[in-house]
């Protein structure tokens, strides 16, 4: 289910508010600091409009601004000081579209940021602030708006010293050890370290490699073989590029085979089809960072809200705070991630729990689509087909994971919800998905499809579960109409609607709001998700027309942005034209699946992931986060299909 979005007001409106700055936030001292920004290159997440680049807050003309795209957080400027300098005081001049909530940043390289400023309660006006830092690289990162506006900045000044003054390392991490261990995995956990600028992140080394960086006090180091013997060693790094000395080492033996999981996560079992794509830098890193997303998308969504032993994933941008949706992209992410969360088997247990204790009214082996507060099935209790179709497919996962001789027959379990799914959200004339088991023969739903529901890879491990053949014709109905639409409605784009009706005739694009929104015939909320599901076949499977599909559709957003991720919009009209501006994971994060099946697309994935990487995890988005958290998966190669 799409979140909602607001409509940003005009830059008119803006422009006629804009006042002078006259007050101070926080009063400082004359400083004998040099200005360091002056001239200095800029960058910035957005710009509102021509002539409001990022470069005019450090112009030094006081009548030229910074603005970003009005009505989006997060938002950010940053500057590049040529050199590490030690930075002593920040000075913002803000229009009247201001910051409430924002963070000051450093990094070393423009890619690792540390804090060493944050505020939630800005007022907008003058902002001097004395701060402690270090670094080549600062930003302004805006979290929340002041006003409806965007954040702009007349002027953005940044004092200190330059010439690399921070030549002091940070403190040894303290108490390296291993907290646990499976057949193929090692967890670690250090005491932080204190630094006098501060720490940017950890080094954790296996023997003499270096694995990756993090900026927690844990890793799990993941891939690795029963029975062996593993030594670490930790060091502290600072934003000028000073190491600490090596905590540990430290050895763990990780168990005997057969006690973990059968597929680890990071242990790449399952190989990808050839000549597909992954981001540059080596594997370990980019398992790693999908480790640390999951580990913020487990803690801001992952909850236990309604006792009972239930889990449940929750969903504050929905119409209800529990859908099928959320539970299904639970189910699928957890049993991914077994191995590098010890606690995987019992949050999917959890889950199964929740999703028997609430059985559509229509078929008892399906999901009933919506939960209210007190986790009570709510408006009608039927099913939605894409959360059953997950449901299904992480079964499967589970049972290949874990086995199903436990608590829970997860095997059956599947075959259960697959047999259910090709009973009441298959059209049996049509072999498409309908949109849920709500709709029957003779209503007006009845030959209306969702593009996103079209997950082929699905009805791969389908069949191959089943046995059932039906599932080898339902895919290749759905890789045809896939074919047809982009063919007949989007021959330059790729791109596929939202919803698609006359399903029993001519399959066509929705001609205006048949379920959602006015909309739904566009390439919007649902099927921002579409390079995702179809790139997730191609890579697995190689298959001819699933690859033709997703590289499509990244041959036209590469040309249309200029190989920009930061210009993938909100929404597109069929033939490009684009509906919205901003910025948002469920919009660019799909396309990165798309990009790994084209051999010249490999800068256009290492822009997409690193705008992965350097955008938060937006805690009011179950829907941004769990399509980014799962595009990362695939992107990083530990997709797979049981």
């Amino acid at each position: 289910m799409p979140p909602s979005f607001r409509v940003a007001l005009s830059a008119a409106v803006l422009a006629a508010m804009a006042l002078l700055p006259t007050s101070t936030a926080s009063a400082t001292t004359a400083r004998a600091e040099t200005l360091l920004s002056q001239g200095k290159p800029a960058s910035s997440s957005s710009v509102e409009a021509s002539g409001f680049e990022a470069a005019k807050a450090v112009d030094g003309d006081a009548a030229t601004r910074w603005a970003s795209a009005e009505g989006h957080d997060p938002e950010w400027i940053s500057l590049d000081l040529g050199t590490t300098a030690a930075i002593t005081r920040i000075k913002l001049t803000w229009e009247a579209a201001y910051g409430k909530a924002y963070r000051i940043q450093t990094s070393a390289d423009g890619s690792t940021w540390t804090d060493i400023y944050t505020t939630s309660t800005g007022n907008g006006a003058t902002d001097d602030l004395t701060v402690s830092g270090s670094g080549r690289h600062i930003r302004m990162y805006g979290t929340a708006r002041g006003t409806p506006y965007g954040y702009s900045l007349w002027e953005f000044e940044v004092y200190g010293t330059a010439g690399g003054s921070d030549a002091t390392p940070p403190s040894t991490p303290g108490n390296l050890r291993a907290t646990g261990t499976t057949a193929s995995t090692v967890s670690l956990a250090w005491n932080a370290s204190t630094d006098n600028v501060g720490v940017t992140g950890y080094e954790i080394y296996r023997g003499s490699t270096l694995l990756t960086t993090v900026t927690g006090t844990t890793h799990t180091d993941t891939g690795l073989t029963p029975s062996t013997g593993y030594t670490y060693t930790v060091k502290a790094r600072d934003a000028a590029g000073n190491t600490s000395s090596a905590a540990g080492p430290v050895t763990a033996t990780t168990q005997p085979g057969g006690s973990g999981p059968a597929v680890p996560f990071g242990s790449h079992a399952i190989p990808y089809a050839a000549g597909m794509l992954r981001p540059s830098g080596d594997q370990a890193t980019l398992d790693q960072k999908v480790i640390d997303y999951y580990k913020r998308w487990k803690a801001a969504f992952v909850k236990q809200n309604c006792g009972n032993g239930w889990y449940q994933v929750i969903s504050p941008d929905a119409d209800h705070p529990y859908v099928a949706e959320a539970q299904g992209y639970g189910m699928v992410i957890t049993a991914t991630m077994a191995g590098a969360d010890p606690d995987a088997k019992k949050i999917f247990d959890g889950l199964v729990k929740y999703m028997l204790a609430h059985p559509s009214s229509i078929n008892p082996d399906l999901l009933a689509a919506e939960q209210n507060t007190s986790c009570q099935s709510v408006n009608g209790t039927d099913g939605a087909t894409d959360g059953d179709m997950d449901v299904a497919y992480g079964l499967l996962l589970a049972d290949r994971q874990w086995g199903s001789a436990g608590t829970y027959n997860y095997r059956n379990l599947a075959i259960k919800h697959i047999n259910a799914i090709k009973k009441d959200e298959l059209n049996p004339s049509t072999n498409l998905l309908k949109l849920g088991d709500w709709t029957s023969s003779g209503d007006e739903y009845y030959y209306i499809s969702r593009a996103s529901d079209w997950m082929v890879d699905h009805f791969r491990a389908f069949r191959k579960a089943t046995g059932d053949t039906t599932w080898d014709t339902v895919r290749t109905a759905h890789q045809n109409v896939i074919a047809s639409l982009q063919s007949t409605y989007a021959p330059n784009t790729g791109l596929l609607p939202d919803f698609v009706v006359n399903t029993n005739t001519t399959p066509k694009p929705a001609p205006g709001k048949v379920l959602e929104d006015p909309n739904d015939g566009s390439y919007w909320w649902n099927s921002c998700r579409v390079p995702w599901r179809i790139g997730d076949d191609a890579v697995t499977s190689g298959d001819a027309k699933s690859l033709a599909a997703a590289r499509k559709l990244n041959t036209w957003i590469r040309s249309k942005t200029g190989g920009d991720p930061n210009k993938i919009a909100i929404g597109y009209r069929l033939n490009g034209t684009q509906i919205s501006s901003g910025s948002d994971a469920a919009y660019f994060a799909p396309f990165a699946v798309a990009a790994m099946t084209d051999s010249g697309s490999q800068s256009w994935l290492d822009a997409l992931w690193n705008k992965m990487l350097t955008t938060p995890i937006d805690t009011g988005s179950y829907f941004a986060a769990s399509i980014q958290l799962q595009t990362m998966i695939t992107v990083s190669g530990n997709h797979w299909v049981p």
